[in-house]
């Protein structure tokens, strides 16, 4: 189910003006908020009742945009990006200086990835750069399957809801971290530890 082009120049419009907007994601709805607005970070944290030290993830559109995001692309991610982007794989990197502290949860990294849902993608694209990518549910509470349930669970609350249909749900994206050239896996979801593992296999085979 893609939305209207109308309904993308809403969502545009209203995340322009600092407002919440939900959108599916190819495992749960998300919240999106523009990442260099720190009201409207404020706002999204408020809005979960999440732990303001706890960071944001993001989505981007492709991978040229994040240089205005990381500080450096660590080697062994481009097999990974090659790989499982886009998709849902997130990769932790360390943040530019001038990102926002909030949006980082006051640490120095920013978690991100290319979503391979179509509205996503085409939120993002339409954007131009990155936009939050946390789940569309109360912290601590079941993440959200379709956008009845986000309008049930916020009424007015979202300030715009893209309604692109029903997503899989299930597991969340799998969240990955390199610490001193050692991957650590710091959520497990849809990308199982074994296909990550043979895919950086196959690159130190090839270095």
């Amino acid at each position: 189910m893609q939305p209207s082009l109308e309904q993308y120049q809403i969502a545009l419009e209203t995340l322009k003006k600092g407002g919440i907007v939900a959108y599916p994601t190819e495992t749960f709805y998300g919240l999106a908020v523009d990442p260099w607005n720190d009201q409207a970070i404020s706002a999204l944290y408020t809005l979960k009742k999440r732990d303001r030290r706890k960071p944001l993830s993001l989505l981007v559109p492709n991978k040229a945009v994040l240089a205005s995001y990381i500080r450096f692309f660590p080697p062994l991610y481009q097999s990974l990006t090659e790989s499982f982007w886009p998709g849902p794989l997130t990769l932790i990197f360390p943040a530019q200086s001038n990102t926002s502290l909030l949006l980082r949860g006051g640490g120095d990294t920013l978690a991100i990835r290319i979503s391979s849902h179509p509205v996503a993608q085409m939120l993002c694209s339409l954007w131009g750069g990155a936009l939050t990518a946390t789940s569309a549910n109360e912290s601590g509470k079941p993440p959200l399957e379709s956008a009845a349930q986000l309008k049930d669970l916020w009424g007015n609350e979202v300030d715009y809801v893209l309604d692109g249909g029903p997503v899989p749900g299930g597991k969340g994206s799998t969240i990955l971290e390199i610490v001193h050239d050692n991957v650590q896996i710091r959520r497990n979801g849809v990308v199982v530890a074994k296909a990550i593992f043979q895919v950086l296999e196959k690159y130190n085979k090839n270095k």
